[in-house]
């Protein structure tokens, strides 16, 4: 039987990733800190749904060198290192708890999977390490030197720590950039959760850039699909290292986002506009032909679909 460790497994995407190895009957060793960066009742909830004879959940952060008690006893043979400081507004207000998470965590997560010789260690970076590129749509091939926030330039130094592991160890390593997720169980400090939650209770939005800003929006489970799929695809490259992004490939913009959500929650919504924060990325892109062409995806589900599941399940939790 496979021995997979997933940190964040409480998390969004951590959780998805987990309930795809759950249904394979795989043993998954879940660590989550449970921090209060926001809602901790939606995070218990996930959790409960992962609730199996295959699932075993350690409370702890990663910056902790306790952690190290939890590879001696399990022996992972896989690692999903899916646990970070998430947001990129808030890292301007604590950039510390970003360094802290991110570069200490995740050192602590390259280090003990080489010592415990973890066959695949797979790890959330972020479409935001390609901060102020021009060029769309963006590329595992274009350079990224230029991150537009602490956040990104955590991810991007993540990227850089896992591939001088691969070089110097030879651990199997590979990072996937992930676009704007998501759809049921997501982040309440995520823009579709927001707008949902603004319309129904009739507050304004804040429309930054007039709502032309695009993002390419990518769906759960197409991601969590990629990703656990991925787990098994081990490079084998003299330098055993990796970067995918995960995409749909087709960007949409915010006011469209809102139009579809407006539909199926028949309901309207009120905006108020503002200028573009610097913070943000006007548009982001993903050039998925690396990801399709590996994994041999056929489809991807639509934003209309996506929209629409995500709302119902809304409606269902939050009434």
């Amino acid at each position: 039987m496979k021995t997979i460790l997933v940190t964040g497994c409480a998390g969004f995407i951590g959780h998805a990733v987990s309930k795809i190895f759950i249904k394979k009957k795989y043993k998954v060793i879940g660590i989550d800190n449970l921090n209060k960066y926001y809602d901790q009742k939606l995070k218990h909830k996930r959790l409960k749904n992962l609730k199996s004879k295959f699932f075993v959940f350690c409370k702890s952060n990663l910056q902790d060198k306790k952690i190290e008690k939890i590879f001696k006893k399990f022996k992972f043979d896989y690692v999903v290192n899916l646990a970070a400081q998430a947001g990129v507004r808030y890292s301007l207000k604590k950039p510390y708890t970003y360094f802290n998470s991110n570069l200490l965590g995740f050192g602590n997560i390259l280090e003990l999977s080489r010592i415990y010789k973890v066959k695949h260690l797979i790890y959330a970076s972020s479409s935001s390490v390609y901060g102020l590129n021009k060029k769309k749509p963006f590329s595992e091939h274009d350079r990224v030197d230029h991150p537009g926030q602490v956040y990104a330039a955590t991810k991007r130094a993540n990227e850089l720590m896992a591939h001088s592991y691969s070089n110097l160890y030879k651990l199997p390593t590979t990072g996937v950039r992930l676009f704007t997720v998501y759809g049921p169980w997501g982040r309440p400090d995520m823009s579709i959760f927001l707008f949902t939650k603004k319309i129904l209770k009739c507050e304004f939005i804040d429309l930054h850039d007039n709502g032309n800003n695009s993002r390419d929006f990518t769906y759960i489970d197409d991601v969590a699909l990629a990703l656990s799929k991925l787990t098994f695809q081990i490079p084998n490259k003299k330098i055993p290292y990796e970067i995918f992004n995960i995409g749909r490939g087709k960007a949409l913009k915010i006011k469209e986002i809102i139009k579809i959500l407006e539909k199926y929650l028949c309901k309207k919504a009120r905006y108020i506009f503002s200028k573009h924060k610097i913070e943000d990325l006007k548009t982001t892109l993903c050039d998925n032909k690396k990801l399709v062409k590996k994994l041999k995806i056929v489809k991807f589900i639509d934003h209309d679909e996506g929209i629409k599941r995500f709302v119902e399940w809304y409606k269902k939790n939050y009434k």
